[in-house]
This record gives structure tokens, C-alpha cells and sequence, in this order.
């Protein structure tokens, strides 16, 4: 099989197009399998193929840099890198990442899961080569999705000011461009991609324009129709307003189509933009024919998880509360909102990837009298704490934010783990927080969300099943719920989805004769005075998180005894300061002390 004999990019040249074709059919083969073995991110890597092969073939990575936004369209690359033995651990513990990573190998110039990134990173890098070594050529591949966010607005702009050389591939897979369809429209494709035609018109224009008077209204005349033509039959003149040259658009599954374009394009001095169009799942009929499966193939939400929760409660408070607002960026599928968009179509805003302006806008709605819910991976809330803080924390707006993928997420790694949320939102004055620990319970705090007007609201949930509860077992309000009471020795604290393995560890000491108090805080600030107060009476308290231990909640545990000058010792366990890998939420847990076995030890520990 020709896949297996491709251990670099040099091995794709000299050959033939049938066997590339050949090629691309094994690839989305491999693909297919692996996705269904591990997750991952179908669509958008089966419409990548041809692209992919046609980067490597024109460019000499990793001397020019080939960078991806976002990293999750790599697979491709990563077969192509010499990765194909490996690419069945995709998303494994210890396996390959399932986005770019610098550890894995030297063609991953950029560790990129955060959307509309690319073009700053481009910008620097150019700037780097520029000073250094000029022929070396920088290629950045951003989808039209990412493409949608502000920090790519940034980069195009600043790119076409410095003119540097970098060459911009817009991977158009959302067909929310529609190809030209014309003779004269290929025509114009084809002229305005050569250079050698646009050198030569250059040099026509320069000379026309040192003939006195003619040679102005010529040069005039000449500006004017290109001008029109490029309204009429092109979509290039929001790109040549910043400065950055346009050529497309082409048709992405064309290989030879698209390294001609390529290589015209790195013969150009400063920006340029190569427009493909490709198809997402291409070659895979249910991807092909599944928008939400194309988007975000691990994003699909399973009965009994707490997104589905959410996506059930939503339904419900719609329909109670008319001022209710949900809002997205570019993910209602995997974050629980399509059946609340299906239901009240004119209150599910999209607004592309653009977390920072999601959260302002969040900001001003609300001032205008709705209850805005910003639905969004607590990872991905991070890009906008700013806004969190200054536009809607400041200002005391009543905007809930329910963050999803909080703690550690398991196979999609070091970008997607959501251990800062608790770190930040817990900084942000007038803010609440709770933390639900089962199905039942995250129910309950968006009805009491709703409630809260004084300022913003968070609640954030883990990836995964949710623990079911009855009725009796799920708190109200701001309270803390006593799971146990113990003898007074220790008590511990399990905040969210910890709560079960807190609760595990207590059993396991009480075979032991350590008889511990157990608490299911439920909100994390403001911390119930009550519970406080008793944990005050315990010779030790033990609290457990799955974020940053460092400046968490269990440090405003910590202060909230500190400042009743309680006698009692403490520990606080959670995730260490380091960016973690991806694995198994359970591996990674118990890694860090954080299943029942290590809790116990923790508690032993503590009482010796």
C-alpha cells in the first residue's frame, strides 16, 4: 500500500497523479478507521486530503512552515509526516495528539486547537525569516469557520500592512462561499493567478502612467474597470482592501489545480490568499450528507451526560422565560443547544468563533433587558476573561455562562482541558459559581441561575456521563449539601464531578475506622457560611477539584476558614500547574492523586 511507504513529504514527489489519487482513497480509509476506533474530528479532515498533498508536494517542510488553524484538520499532515505507524494510538494516552504538537514531531511548527490563531503566528514567523533567512516561505491554512473570529481580523490586517510573504490558504469547507460559475470568472481566475501576466501588467501600468495626461486618464481608466470587474465576478476586495492579494477561487480535491496555485502564489512578494473550495467528509457518504457530524464528530451529545441535561433544561426555561437568549460560538451541536434552537430559532445567536465579542454582546443584550446564556467549552472561555470581567463582571450584568468540558477532558489534550475556569471566574467580583455534581443537580442551578439578576452566573460541568440522584439528594439555592456526617476528625469537600470519588474515599477510610464529614459544596463562591462554619469544627478538611489546586476553590476554602481563624489543617488537592496531555479522564485522575485510592492516601497522610 503506497501509504505505507510514505514516512516524509519527499516521499510524495515524482508521483503520478493516478497514484496520489490512489493515495487520497487510502488516506480517507485510514481516517475513517481510526475516527471510529478513537473519536476525533471526521469531516473536516476527509476534505483536507487532496490540500494536504498538494502543501507537501510544493512546499519543503519543515524548512518552510506550514502552519494549520485549527490544528484539528491535521491528520492528514500527520500521515504525511511520518506518523502513519502511530496513527492508530490517535487521541490514546501516550499516543499521537489528536491536534499539532511540537513534541511529535518537527513539521508541527504550532500546537494549535484554539480557532483564528494562525495568522498572528504567520506574521511573526515571516517576520523571524524575513530577518534571518528569506527564503524560507510561511504557508497558514485557516478554515472559513475560523476565519469568522476577531484575532484572525487582526492578523490579516497586520499582515497586509507588513507585506510580508506569507501565503494564506482559506480552506472554504462551510459552502458559505459559492464557487463562480463562468467562462470569463475562470478567465479572471486563471490571469490574476500568474504572475508572470501580473508582472508584465505592472510594468504596462507604471509606463502608461509617465505619459503626461493620457497617461493618467489610461491608468485611471485601467484601475476603474479592474475594479469593477472585481466586484462583479470576484469576492477579492475585502483581502486587496488590507493589502493582501487575492486568487481563487479553486477547486480544493484538484491536486494539480491547486499546486499550480500554490506555487504561483510563493512567487508573489507579500501576503497572498489562496481560496479553495473543498467538501467536508468527502469520499464518507453519512459525513458527507451530516453537517453536525462534519463540524465536530466528538461533539454529539449522549443521553444521560450532563450536556444533555442542559440541552433538556433549556427546552424548559425557554419556554418559562420569553427573555431567554442563547448564545454559541460556531458549536450549538456539541454544546446542547440544537433542540433549543429548533424550538425558538430567533433566540439561538451564533455568532461565529468569536468568544471575546460573544461575551460583550452577551453584555449589551442583557442591559436591553434579556437574559443572556452564553453556552461555550470552559477551555474556550478563557479566550474572553477580559470581557468577563470588564464588560459583564463590571458592569454587574446578569449573563450565565454554562461551560462545558470543565476539568479534565480526556483525549483532545492540553488546549482542551478546562482547569483555569475555576482559577478566574472565582476572581471576578459579584460572580457565582456552582459546580453540579450530578444530572439532577445541574437542572436545578439553571432554574436557579435564572433567579440570580444581581450579576453573572457560571456553572460549569465535566465531560461525560453524569451521576443520577433522586430527588432528596439534590441541594436548592446557595446551599451546600452534607453528603455524611462524620466524628468531627476530617471532613471532605468534592466539588462537581469529584464528588463521587470523595465519596469513594470516605468508605474506604471508614473500613479503616477514620469516620470523615462529607460535603457536596455546590457553589463554589460564594461559599454557604454554614458549611464553613462547621468544616471551623473539624481537625482536618480536605477539599477536592479537578482544576488549578493553585488558586481554586479549594484555596477560597482555605481563606473563608483563614478568616474565621479556624484551628484546623488543610489540604487542597487538585490539578498541578502544568499543562497536562491527553489520556483517560480516570488515568489522568488517579495520576494525580484525585480517584478515591489517592484521596484516602491524601487523608492518611494528613492525619499522621
Amino acid at each position: 500500500m503506497l501509504l505505507d511507504a510514505i514516512n516524509g513529504p519527499d516521499d510524495l514527489q515524482g508521483r503520478s497523479y493516478p497514484e496520489l489519487d490512489d493515495l487520497c482513497e487510502q488516506i480517507r480509509h485510514e481516517i475513517i478507521d481510526a475516527v471510529d476506533e478513537h473519536g476525533g474530528h471526521l469531516g473536516s479532515n476527509l476534505g483536507a486530503v487532496e490540500l494536504t498533498i498538494a502543501l507537501h508536494r510544493v512546499f519543503r517542510s519543515p524548512h518552510d512552515a506550514i502552519l494549520w488553524d485549527t490544528g484539528h484538520q491535521t491528520y492528514v499532515h500527520k500521515m504525511l509526516t511520518g506518523r502513519v505507524a502511530r496513527f492508530r494510538t490517535l487521541r490514546e494516552g501516550g499516543g499521537l495528539s489528536g491536534y499539532p504538537s511540537r513534541a511529535e514531531s518537527v513539521h508541527d511548527w504550532i500546537e494549535n486547537s484554539h480557532a483564528s490563531t494562525v495568522l498572528s503566528y504567520a506574521h511573526g514567523l515571516a517576520t523571524a525569516f524575513h530577518a534571518n533567512d528569506k527564503r524560507r516561505r510561511v504557508v497558514a491554512v485557516i478554515g472559513d469557520g475560523a476565519l469568522t473570529g476577531g484575532m484572525a481580523f487582526e492578523g490579516l490586517n497586520n499582515l497586509g500592512h507588513s507585506g510580508r510573504d506569507v501565503v494564506i490558504v482559506l480552506n472554504d469547507n462551510g459552502r458559505s462561499y459559492a464557487p463562480t460559475v463562468s467562462r470569463l470568472s475562470e478567465s479572471l481566475v486563471k490571469i490574476r493567478s500568474n504572475p508572470t501576466y501580473m508582472r508584465r501588467q505592472a510594468k504596462i501600468e507604471e509606463i502608461a502612467e509617465r505619459i503626461p495626461w493620457v497617461g493618467e486618464q489610461i491608468s485611471r481608466g485601467v484601475k476603474m474597470s479592474k475594479a469593477a470587474i472585481r466586484e462583479m465576478w470576484e469576492p477579492p476586495a475585502f483581502f486587496e482592501n488590507l493589502g493582501i492579494r487575492y486568487m481563487g477561487p479553486f477547486d480544493g480535491h484538484d491536486i494539480a489545480s491547486v499546486e499550480e496555485a500554490l506555487e504561483n502564489a510563493a512567487e508573489f512578494d507579500g501576503p497572498v490568499v489562496v481560496h479553495v473550495l473543498t467538501q467536508k467528509g468527502r469520499g464518507y457518504a453519512p459525513a458527507e450528507q451530516d453537517d453536525v457530524k462534519n463540524m465536530h464528530d466528538t461533539g454529539s451529545v449522549k443521553d444521560g451526560s450532563y450536556t444533555a441535561a442542559f440541552s433538556e433544561t433549556m427546552v424548559k426555561l425557554g419556554d418559562q422565560h420569553p427573555e431567554l437568549v442563547a448564545i454559541t460560538a460556531a458549536m450549538p451541536d456539541s454544546t446542547g443547544l440544537l433542540p433549543f434552537r429548533e424550538r425558538f430559532p430567533d433566540r439561538c445567536i451564533d455568532v461565529g468563533i468569536a468568544e471575546q465579542h460573544a461575551v460583550t454582546a452577551a453584555a449589551g443584550m442583557a442591559m436591553g433587558g434579556l437574559r443572556p446564556l452564553i453556552a461555550v467549552y470552559a477551555t474556550f472561555l478563557t479566550r474572553a476573561f477580559d470581557q468577563v470581567n470588564l464588560d459583564v463582571g463590571l458592569h454587574g450584568q446578569p449573563v450565565i455562562f454554562c461551560l462545558d468540558r470543565a476539568g479534565i477532558t480526556g483525549p483532545d489534550g492540553a488546549s482542551h482541558h478546562g482547569i483555569l475556569d475555576l482559577v478566574l471566574l472565582t476572581k471576578v467580583p459579584g460572580m457565582t459559581v456552582f459546580a453540579p455534581s450530578s444530572y439532577q443537580e445541574l437542572q436545578q442551578m439553571m432554574e436557579d441561575a435564572m433567579g440570580l439578576t444581581d450579576g453573572p452566573v457560571a456553572i460549569r460541568w465535566s465531560r461525560g456521563k453524569a451521576t443520577h440522584v433522586p430527588h432528596d439528594q439534590v441541594g436548592a439555592g446557595l446551599q451546600s449539601r452534607k453528603v455524611r456526617t462524620g466524628d468531627g476528625t476530617v471532613a471532605l469537600l468534592g466539588f462537581g464531578q469529584m464528588l463521587p470519588a470523595v465519596v469513594a474515599a470516605a468508605e474506604r477510610l471508614a473500613a479503616d475506622g477514620i469516620d470523615a464529614t462529607v460535603y457536596d459544596p455546590r457553589v463554589v463562591i460564594p461559599l454557604d457560611p454554614a458549611m464553613i462554619d462547621d468544616l471551623a469544627a473539624h481537625d482536618r478538611v480536605v477539599t477536592v477539584e479537578d482544576g488549578l489546586r493553585i488558586g481554586g476553590a479549594g484555596a477560597a476554602v482555605r481563606d473563608a476558614l483563614g478568616n474565621r481563624d479556624a484551628a484546623c489543617r488543610i489540604r487542597v488537592l487538585g490539578v498541578p500547574t502544568e499543562y497536562v496531555p491527553h489520556g483517560h479522564p480516570d488515568d489522568i485522575h488517579a495520576g494525580f492523586g484525585l480517584d478515591a485510592d489517592g484521596i484516602a492516601t491524601s487523608v492518611r497522610e494528613l492525619l499522621d
